[in-house]
């Protein structure tokens, strides 16, 4: 007998790409999804500019409201409601209405964890204060924009250089604050290698961001109204108005685990190429399930929301009866911050050595379009390859206007396992204000094949 009613727990990316890929497949099945948080289907990656004022309001995050959601394809969403146990022997799950605070069983047949993660909150003396903020739903973003424009406060510090704090360290800028930015790691974007990194962190130098890396959070000080003053760090006292946590993300994964379901790499949800859990018709998807990495061949835990919609897509096409499989992923990235473009994929240097790996590296600077025009910006391009064979194992690229996604014909070779040699022969486009004759990517190739 065929399924009729799928549970989704959780309304952003993985989930209601799901659910709107079930629905397009198949029209009959009900689809009924809980969401803790007010607003379904928003764009995360949007806070740092709507707190920096490039979007004018939070309801240009949101892409589809319940209503819509109901009328247009018949996706029953309930906002503001909470899961708190899944009964896998009776396929039922224990709901918490935020609203009303009653409880509540609901039955499914097929259901879909797409619970995404939560920021790491570290657990310290003064985090608790006002003025801190973390970003983990649309409503946090809103609350920290309304914080900051009835207060106004002058100093900022972020807590932590990875995407989040690279972004915000932008958007408080941009709004006149003095910002320092701490992390506990030697380098900014902890992501890439250290002589990329040193081009990111000489570029926010200059924009005026004070760095304190290699410094470990202690403890937040509160002034009488319990506000924060004063962040202290194991070498410094920074003076702060307003705190963002940006130290990271963790998988929403704890009830699945409780339910006896497998937990895998990260403490994301253990999924197959279906994104099938270890509980029969249960499946997992977006930031909370692990994902097979192309070049180390290993499940890692991955948060990206272009991850989470194809794992989404997956997810829905199964739960329909058909047969896809998710091929797996090589990490690419990209931020920017003002005029600077990051991007990186496959593996780092630290990545390779720590999977034994014998690589060969190539390093150089270029410009983003033909340099003899004028404004032609800078551009820094790191290749990995796999010395035996000349596979591709990594690249990562920071410039100017233009050069960040030129990653994706790196993490297309990659996904392909091209060799470098590939690369320098690929047939790629050319026009004097766009590119040179040789794009940088292929002058870094070159490097690897000579």
């Amino acid at each position: 007998m065929k399924n009729e009613l799928l549970v989704v727990i959780g309304a952003n990316a993985a989930g209601m790409s799901a659910a709107s890929k079930l629905r397009r497949l198949d029209t009959k099945k009900k689809i009924l999804v809980f969401e803790k948080g007010k607003h379904p289907s928003f764009s995360a990656c949007g806070i740092p500019y709507l707190i920096g004022g490039e979007v004018k309001s939070a309801k240009n995050l949101i892409a589809r409201t319940p209503e819509e959601f109901l009328l247009n394809q018949n996706i029953e969403v309930k906002i503001q409601h909470e899961v708190l146990e899944i009964d896998v022997s009776k396929k039922r799950i224990l709901i918490l209405s935020l609203l009303d605070k009653t409880e509540f069983w609901q039955k499914y047949d097929d259901l879909l964890i797409a619970t995404g993660t939560s920021p790491i909150s570290p657990k310290l003396p003064g985090i608790e204060a006002k003025g801190v903020f973390a970003f983990s739903s649309l409503e946090s973003g809103k609350s920290a924009d309304r914080y900051i424009q009835k207060h106004q406060p002058k100093t900022a510090v972020i807590i932590g250089g990875g995407y989040i704090g690279i972004e915000m360290a932008e958007a408080l800028l941009h709004l006149g604050m003095k910002v320092s930015l701490i992390d506990m790691a030697p380098q900014v974007m902890a992501t890439l290698d250290p002589d990329m990194s040193e081009i990111i962190a000489a570029y926010m130098k200059k924009e005026g961001v004070d760095l304190f890396l290699g410094q470990k959070l202690e403890s937040l000080e509160m002034d009488d109204s319990r506000t924060v003053s004063v962040v202290v760090t194991d070498k410094k006292r920074i003076k702060a108005d307003l705190v963002i946590l940006g130290i990271g993300v963790k998988p929403n994964s704890k009830i699945a685990e409780a339910a006896g379901i497998q937990i895998g790499a990260g403490g994301a949800i253990q999924v197959n190429k279906k994104l099938e859990t270890s509980a029969e018709h249960i499946w997992a998807a977006g930031d909370c399930a692990e994902s097979y990495h192309l070049v180390s061949g290993k499940e890692i835990f991955i948060s990206l929301g272009t991850v989470a919609n194809k794992h989404g897509q997956i997810a829905g096409i199964n739960i329909s009866g058909g047969k896809a499989e998710f091929p797996g992923v090589v990490g690419t990235a990209i931020t920017k911050f003002k005029d600077l473009e990051i991007s990186r994929t496959g593996l780092s240097e630290k990545e390779a050595n720590q999977e034994g790996m014998d690589y060969d590296v190539a390093l150089i600077e270029s410009s983003v379009f033909s340099s003899y025009l004028p404004d032609s910006e800078k551009i820094t391009v790191k290749l990995l390859s796999e010395k035996a064979s000349g596979r591709l194992l990594g690249g990562q690229i920071v410039g100017g206007k233009g050069a960040g996604k030129r990653i994706d014909v790196i993490a297309i070779a990659l996904q392909a396992k091209m060799t470098a040699r590939d690369l320098v022969f690929a047939d790629l486009a050319y026009v004097p204000p766009l590119s040179g004759v040789w794009d940088p990517v292929q002058i870094a190739a070159r490097q690897l094949v000579k």
